[in-house]
C-alpha cells in the first residue's frame, strides 16, 4: 500500500496546456445569414436593426401603449437563475425602459423567458417549465401555472378568453392546452409537429404553429385537427405572424430569411440575411414586424407597407 502510494506521489507533475498561436486580428462583418441553399445572404436593405437587449427571444406589440414589449432571457440558468426581464421598445426601434420587468427582483422570478403573448390586459410568458402571467399595465406578477413534463417551453399564444397554447419543443415535442382556470392538458403531440416553435391565433380562432424541423405551416382548429397545411419558403422556423387578412409570415431562425404566405398563394420571400430572427410579433399601428435575433442581442425592423 505504501508502494503504491509512493509510486503515486513520483508521477511528474501534469503541464499546463501550451498557448494557442496567436491568430491574426479580424474584424466583424455586415450582418449576414447563409440560406437553405447554403448560400450567403447579405441583409437586404428593408431590414433595419437595433440593439440594447440580452439574448431576447420573442416580442409582443402593446397597442394600448404604443410599444413593443421584448422579452430577454439574458444570462443561461449555469451562470445566474432569475436572471429574465422585459424591454419596452418605441416602434422607431429606440429604448423606451431598459428594464421594465426586471428592474428589481423584489416579487419577482422570471428565469428564462423566451415565447411571450398579450391578451385580455395580460402577459403571457413560457419561462422553461411554466406558464407566468402579468399585469400588462402594471408588469406586476400575477400567476404562475407549472406544467409537470416539460423540458423547454417555447412559443405561446392566448385567446381573448384566456386560454393558451405553449410549446414543448423537444421532447416530447407537444402543443399543451392550459384554460383560465389552470387546467392543463395535450392539444396536440408527435407529427406532424418537428420541432415545433411557433404558434399564433388566425382570425378564425384556429392555432397556426411553425417548426423548426420543416416548412410546414400548420393550422389546427380550436379542437385539435389538422386543418390546413402550407409551406414557408425556408424551414427552420421559429416565428410566426398571422394579420387579419389570413396573410402569415414566418422567420427562419436557421436561415434567416422571412416568408410572407398570402391565401391561396405560394410562399415568398421578403427579407433575407437576417442572423436567427427569432419569434416575431406585428405592430399593427405602424404595420411593421418586429424580429428579436437571439444572440445578436438586438431587434430587426421591418415594413410592410407596399409590399
Amino acid at each position: 500500500m505504501l508502494v503504491t502510494v509512493g509510486a503515486a506521489l513520483a508521477q511528474p507533475a501534469a503541464q499546463p496546456a501550451a498557448p494557442a498561436a496567436p491568430q491574426p486580428f479580424r474584424a466583424g462583418t455586415p450582418l449576414s445569414a447563409t440560406n437553405e441553399a447554403g448560400q450567403v445572404m447579405m441583409m437586404s436593405n428593408n431590414v433595419k436593426v437595433y440593439g440594447s437587449f440580452h439574448f431576447s427571444e420573442s416580442c409582443t406589440y402593446d397597442a394600448t401603449r404604443n410599444v413593443i414589449i421584448a422579452m430577454n432571457a439574458a444570462n443561461p440558468q449555469t451562470l445566474a437563475q432569475n436572471d429574465g426581464f422585459a424591454s419596452l421598445i418605441n416602434p422607431d426601434g429606440s429604448v423606451h425602459t431598459s428594464k421594465w420587468i426586471g428592474a428589481t427582483r423584489n416579487g419577482l422570478t422570471l428565469n428564462q423567458p423566451l415565447g411571450s403573448a398579450i391578451a385580455g390586459g395580460t402577459l403571457y410568458v413560457a419561462d422553461i417549465n411554466t406558464v407566468r402571467t402579468f399585469d400588462l399595465a402594471t408588469g406586476e406578477p400575477r400567476r404562475a401555472i407549472e406544467i409537470p413534463g416539460t423540458t423547454i417551453l417555447n412559443g405561446i399564444a392566448a385567446t381573448a378568453n384566456g386560454t393558451v397554447y405553449v410549446f414543448n419543443t423537444r421532447n416530447p415535442e407537444r402543443i399543451y392546452r392550459v384554460l383560465p382556470d389552470g387546467t392543463i392538458s395535450t392539444f396536440v403531440e408527435g407529427a406532424p409537429l418537428a420541432l415545433p416553435n411557433g404558434v399564433a391565433i388566425d382570425p378564425d380562432g384556429n392555432i397556426v404553429v411553425v417548426n423548426i424541423g420543416t416548412k410546414d405551416v400548420l393550422t389546427f382548429d380550436p379542437a385539435g385537427k389538422l386543418v390546413r397545411t402550407e409551406q414557408s419558403a425556408e424551414s427552420g422556423n421559429d416565428g410566426v405572424v398571422v394579420l387579419a387578412d389570413g396573410t402569415k409570415y414566418t422567420s427562419s431562425v436557421r436561415f434567416g430569411s422571412v416568408s410572407r404566405i398570402r391565401p391561396g398563394r405560394p410562399a415568398e420571400v421578403i427579407a433575407t440575411g437576417i442572423p436567427s430572427p427569432a419569434s416575431m410579433c406585428y405592430d399593427s399601428r405602424q404595420n411593421q414586424l418586429v424580429i428579436p435575433m437571439n444572440p445578436n442581442n438586438a431587434l430587426a425592423f421591418i415594413r410592410l407597407g407596399g409590399q
